[in-house]
């Protein structure tokens, strides 16, 4: 027999208020560690951090209440987040390569990250199960944005480290483009696909 679905919308409520907590002190830590590291990598999780906390804002607002034209516009926001997500990664990333911008270390921005990383797959995990048990496919469009919020995690994670060992600074900035890639392919899904 399967979970009852009150049981289930609390488990959904309870994952997007995590996720939702978790990037409103990760906005924060971001911002003390882009700005002591002069790192635009950062400052761009920092504003991935920000895109995330109004998916699940949006999520929240629709498991509220319910109707397929609710529903219909909370993914349409939700694309509109990606879509920003990707054209900022797009712009960032540009910028960063073409002017051989060069971060400092950041220690705070490794451990950060790197716990993000295992906290948004986490999440990204629960809310695609929770999602598809409750046939919501606003909750399961979310978990795809933090699951993205996760790789993106990493690949921050994977420049910081590569700057930090071997002096790369172009790793993150090169990152990038993977996930505008995975972005993108969300915004098409969201605003073409069928749902």
């Amino acid at each position: 027999m399967g979970v009852p679905r009150a049981a289930l919308l609390r488990r959904g409520f309870a994952l997007e208020y995590a996720t939702l907590g978790w990037n409103v002190v990760g906005t924060v830590i971001l911002a003390i560690a882009a700005i002591g590291a002069r790192s635009v990598a950062l400052a761009g999780f920092g504003l991935d951090s920000l895109i995330e906390i109004g998916a699940s804002t949006v999520v929240i607002w629709e498991l509220s209440g319910s109707g397929e034209d609710r529903q219909k516009r909370a993914l349409r926001l939700i694309g509109v987040g990606f879509a920003l997500l990707a054209v900022y990664l797009l712009v960032q990333s540009t910028w960063v390569l073409a002017s051989s911008f060069r971060p400092h270390h950041s220690t705070l921005g490794i451990v950060w990250t790197a716990i993000t990383v295992a906290v948004m797959f986490a999440l990204a995990f629960g809310k695609a199960r929770t999602g598809a048990a409750l046939d919501n496919p606003v909750l399961k469009t979310e978990g795809r944005v933090t699951l993205i919020d996760g790789l993106l995690a990493a690949a921050v994670l994977l420049g910081l480290v590569l700057n930090t060992t071997l002096g790369w600074w172009w790793a993150d900035p090169a990152a990038g483009y993977v996930l505008v890639y995975y972005a993108a392919r969300e915004v098409k899904e969201i605003f073409f696909g069928d749902h």
